[in-house]
């Protein structure tokens, strides 16, 4: 997987490529644990690059939305592609997680 960082004002984004696994998912929680610095309280995670999500990521990013709300910080997903979109609806977690279209749809609402 591979995994980018950027910023837009103080929103932290990450945008995630390829498979988010078992053995990937630790990688993101570096990636979010190296951008959560303590000022950081917004983030937006592109998922349009990502093809395939298991229960492990999709416990990682449970994590670090519960890591996000504890600060009173903001999380929105963004690009989720056919096959992670039904994942989600699948597993109930569309209905637990913000969720837009674009990266500039998650930015403007964060603005």
């Amino acid at each position: 997987m591979d995994i980018t960082h950027s910023q837009h004002g103080s929103i932290r984004i990450i945008a995630l490529k390829g498979r988010m696994d078992a053995v990937t998912a630790p990688l993101f929680d570096k990636a979010f644990a190296e951008a959560a610095t303590p000022d950081a309280a917004d983030f937006v995670i592109q998922l349009d690059g990502l093809e395939y999500i298991s229960s492990a990521g999709l416990r990682s990013i449970l994590m670090v939305a519960k890591q996000v709300k504890a600060k009173n910080g903001r999380l929105i997903l963004t690009g989720l592609t056919d096959e992670v979109r039904e994942v989600f609806h699948l597993s109930g977690f569309h209905t637990i997680l913000r969720i837009c279209d674009t990266k500039e749809a998650a930015l403007a609402e964060l603005a």
